[in-house]
């Protein structure tokens, strides 16, 4: 990790958390995995203030652990998790364009906190959604809930990993940690909650009606309090999805641009399909045919069938490939090329950082250096008709700045 990642995870943390977790944090991407009192030792923290740290790092999944042979455990932090604090404000606007201040409230709250149970978060989003309306109206718990369950058919927000039980009977010792398992068929199933109620409004007062104060009425509260219907499972934000979401968009939009509206509506219906059934990571979706999509189309949209399979066709057979054919039932079975968009999206955005910073023509050379892979000097000179001079500047130019790289051949 270079040291203006580290940085931006430091100041990170800082922000999030505070001072001590900020320090347990660093120390962890600095030196990798460590076990508890080494980590106390090196950072000069007491214990207590060190579990207390690993804590807060585990409950919003910024560090794991590992127990070894020898049952030691290990912490490591996950700096990549660390750094997508960043894209939070991003995910929690996503959702609410996509399910409203509901939606939106709900994924912030499981940001916030990391982890929570469906009943906590329906009930502090309907107590918050209730600030914010007029004197006399409420959120019912049922309409959070359902926004819940649309989340959860999405995957935008999932189960975390339960810890796993032991059946045996035999007294031995504990394990140093839980070990987590995850159920993938269970992931995304929202238990059947019957969440009555509505949102209630903060009191100004620190005191109700009869002067209690709010720490002793917290304290009835905790006394009095009745099981929690949903315990022990609980949800996290899927920042995957949220990504897998953005790449989405991204393909759709530059489909727009290429082609016309009309084509990324149908690129698009094909994605919103495949959403769920195409891992984050695959080359391509899942093969759709050209009937399904058809029938997917938006309401309101009205293209016939046969203008349908006139664009599909277009699609695949442009030269940037984005869309494929993979066979003829169904009248026609279609993929997104995942993998090979991402890679023209990308050559397309390195081809305009390289105009901006050096000109059109640097950029007719990179683009060169792109196709052909691998040319000579003189090469250059000739397929991208420049000046031998002019040519030999440019190609040092984008040498000292990384973009492009020389290989020495042997004689």
């Amino acid at each position: 990790m270079t040291q203006a990642e580290i940085k931006l995870c430091s100041l990170l943390l800082q922000e999030h958390f505070g001072e001590i977790v900020e320090k347990i944090g660093v120390h962890l991407i600095r030196t990798g995995s460590q076990p508890l009192r080494v980590i106390a030792h090196d950072t000069g923290t007491s214990l207590d203030q060190v579990k207390k740290a690993l804590c807060v790092l585990i409950q919003h999944n910024l560090v794991i652990y590992q127990v070894h042979k020898r049952g030691v455990v290990e912490y490591e932090a996950q700096c990549s998790r660390v750094l997508r604090m960043l894209r939070y404000p991003r995910y929690i606007y996503t959702t609410k364009t996509l399910y409203s201040d509901t939606g939106e409230l709900i994924v912030e709250e499981l940001l916030l906190n990391g982890k929570l149970t469906m009943s906590a978060v329906v009930k502090k989003v309907a107590d918050r959604l209730t600030e914010t309306m007029e004197d006399g109206k409420t959120m019912d718990y049922a309409e959070v809930s359902n926004t819940f369950v649309r989340l959860a058919d999405t995957h935008f927000v999932q189960r975390c990993p339960l810890v796993a039980t032991t059946e045996s009977s035999d007294p031995e010792p504990p394990p140093p940690a839980p070990t987590l398992v995850t159920n993938e068929k269970d992931m995304y199933l929202v238990p059947k909650l019957s969440l009555i109620g509505k949102g209630k409004r903060r009191r100004s007062s620190d005191e109700d009606a009869a002067g209690e104060p709010k720490a002793k009425r917290r304290k009835h509260t905790a006394d009095n309090k009745e099981p929690i219907p949903d315990d022990g499972i609980y949800w996290q934000a899927n920042l995957d999805r949220f990504h897998q979401h953005f790449r989405d968009q991204a393909i759709v939009s530059a489909v727009a641009n290429r082609m016309d509206q009309t084509s990324s509506e149908i690129v698009r219906t094909m994605l919103r399909m495949s959403e769920i059934t195409t891992p984050s990571s695959a080359p391509f979706t899942q093969p759709l045919s050209s009937n399904e999509i058809f029938r997917s189309l938006p309401v309101g949209y009205n293209i016939s069938k046969q203008v349908l399979d006139q664009y599909l066709t277009l699609l695949a057979d442009d030269p940037l490939e984005f869309v494929g054919k993979s066979g003829d039932s169904g009248g026609g079975m279609y993929v997104i090329n995942l993998h090979k968009a991402l890679a023209c999206l990308a050559t397309a955005t390195l081809e305009s950082v390289i105009q901006e910073r050096f000109g059109s023509r640097c950029a007719r050379i990179f683009r060169l250096v792109l196709q052909k892979k691998h040319l000579e000097q003189k090469q250059v000179e000739d397929f991208a008709m420049i000046p031998a001079k002019e040519a030999k500047d440019m190609l040092y130019k984008m040498l000292s700045e990384n973009f492009i790289s020389l290989q020495v051949g042997c004689q």
